[in-house]
């Protein structure tokens, strides 16, 4: 599978592996980073951990990793990828996504999601892009409603979080018939 490096005048995805992991160690060590996520990144061993498990991914087709570059403040800024990617029934999610504090709030994240979102549906030819965001989390299901994606539902306590909540997660979708008109307002 050829990675593409997603681009535009603010942002340069590429490929997360273990190379370049080494480049979020500090990021990730932010308090409560990653609160709303069943996942710990917050050790070098734990950062490693989550890292080669996309990568695994990655080598199983089910996962495309990106490491983000924010070329505005010339730093590495955190990660995101494609995952549970369905071939089949060309179904992807875009999720896994964590940026640091001083990235948040700054047009960031649209510009990374606009990139995959073009990605998955021009380029890979996907008919539908999903979301899922713990209902708890305000300001992540604000950010993916404002890209224009629909709540379909929520499956309730579906995920062990590491201090043993049972957290209810939101699904949101995007179609291929949605992002035309869509992507004229990210």
């Amino acid at each position: 599978m050829k990675i593409p490096t997603l681009e535009d005048n603010r942002v340069k995805l590429t490929l997360l592996g273990m190379s370049n992991y080494k480049n979020l160690l500090e990021i990730a060590q932010e308090p409560n980073l990653v609160q709303y996520s069943p996942s710990k990144i917050d050790t070098p061993e734990d950062l490693k951990d989550y890292v080669q498990t996309a990568v695994d991914g990655y080598y199983n087709r089910t996962t495309i990793p990106f490491i983000i570059f924010d070329k505005q403040a010339n730093a590495f800024a955190g990660c995101t990828r494609f995952g549970l990617i369905n071939w089949k029934n060309k179904v992807l999610h875009i999720g896994w996504t964590w940026i640091g504090r001083d990235f948040q709030g700054t047009g960031l994240n649209k510009h990374m999601k606009f990139l995959m979102l073009q990605y998955a549906f021009e380029t890979l030819k996907f008919d539908k892009v999903e979301f899922r965001v713990d209902e708890r989390n305000i300001r992540s299901r604000k950010a993916v409603e404002k890209l224009g994606a629909k709540l379909e539902g929520v499956l309730r306590k579906d995920t062990l979080m590491l201090d043993g909540f049972k957290r209810s997660t939101c699904c949101y979708g995007i179609l291929k018939e949605e992002w035309e008109e869509l992507k004229k307002t990210i």
